[in-house]
């Protein structure tokens, strides 16, 4: 098969992916193996290729936003069929042993594998999943349009969840990519107040078009007082101006995988039982209930194709700003 392979992390800009020939994977005990149609690129994968996560495998194949077809079954597999068309998440698999995992926490295991970090993933023709961590993908999806919703989605939708905002509320995305784009669709159909806090005029504008009441500069006040905020760039310093746009007892989420440092601040901002907390993964039920919001509502994913031999090319455009919504890479071609 055809795929993309990290030998060493590198700054993107080195186009540390090389385009090549690799072992077709052979499903195991409870896997199926998934010709890839589409595979997201995520802002996780960045910070995999370019090593602000620690390695895990060399080489390994990126990407964990994977939408593709079911084409064999391993020993024991009876969940889907050959020919059914299924999404493979970040979350690869976990202990189910563990605390966390006996608590419904799984998110949180303590012997994780993940999806195009210690394992292989997506940007690849062929990749095997665990069956129980798959998810059938609803029908009112096209493959590139569902692709997004399998990180950035699911991710998105665990961080408004945990931000406890509600019906009438006020709240802010500081960073408008992937994720944000997606969550901004939901919070409207929850009725919720979305604001903007974003870089760039095409990502403004973007907000706006999918029903934000107001769009503005990461470093600038929301006209309002501010009930929840969600940060989804990888950037530490959003972090005093988010906690500065909330109302007492607002809570501040942080979405990444990474962030950089976050600087100090007065513990004024912190005052008033204002809230900062992460999120981690995800549940394989936070999955399954995203899916079916998402169909009802439906989400519309705005997306970027690359063909698959152009993987440093999509990462180099997510880094630079240049993606409007998501970048998906084409895996058929």
């Amino acid at each position: 098969m055809k795929a993309c392979l990290l030998y060493s992390p590198a700054p993107v800009e080195r186009n540390p992916l090389e385009f090549t020939d690799a072992p077709d994977p052979r499903p195991g005990k409870g896997e199926v193996l998934v010709r890839v149609k589409m595979c997201g690129v995520c802002r996780t994968d960045l910070h995999v290729v370019e090593g602000e996560l620690p390695p895990k495998k060399s080489p390994v194949i990126p990407g964990h936003q994977i939408v593709g077809v079911v084409e064999s079954l391993g020993e024991g597999a009876r969940r889907f069929k050959r020919g059914d068309r299924v999404g493979i998440p970040w979350l690869h698999s976990t202990d189910q042993t563990c605390e966390f995992c006996r608590a419904g926490m799984e998110n949180l295991c303590d012997h994780p594998t993940f999806t195009g970090y210690t394992v292989d993933g997506g940007y690849a023709e062929l990749t095997v999943a665990p069956e129980d961590f798959v998810y059938a993908i609803p029908e009112a999806f096209a493959d590139e349009h569902a692709a997004p919703l399998l990180c950035a989605g699911i991710i998105g939708f665990r961080c408004l969840r945990l931000s406890g905002i509600k019906r009438g509320g006020r709240l802010a995305f500081y960073g408008f990519g992937s994720a944000a784009h997606i969550a901004t669709q939901i919070a409207r159909h929850w009725g919720v107040e979305v604001y903007a806090c974003t870089r760039g005029a095409k990502h403004q504008q973007l907000a706006l078009q999918l029903g934000a009441v107001w769009a503005g500069e990461a470093s600038a006040e929301p006209p309002e007082k501010l009930d929840a905020a969600i940060i989804f760039a990888p950037a530490g310093e959003l972090v005093p101006p988010a906690l500065a746009a909330l109302k007492k007892g607002g809570v501040l989420v942080l979405g990444g995988i990474h962030m950089s440092p976050i600087p100090s601040f007065d513990y004024n901002l912190l005052y008033q039982e204002r809230v900062i907390r992460s999120v981690a993964n995800n549940t394989r039920q936070d999955g399954e209930d995203f899916l079916r919001v998402a169909a009802q509502i439906p989400i519309h994913s705005q997306v970027t194709l690359f063909p698959l031999r152009d993987a440093n090319r999509a990462l180099n455009d997510l880094k630079s700003d240049r993606i409007n919504g998501a970048a998906v890479l084409d895996c058929t071609q």
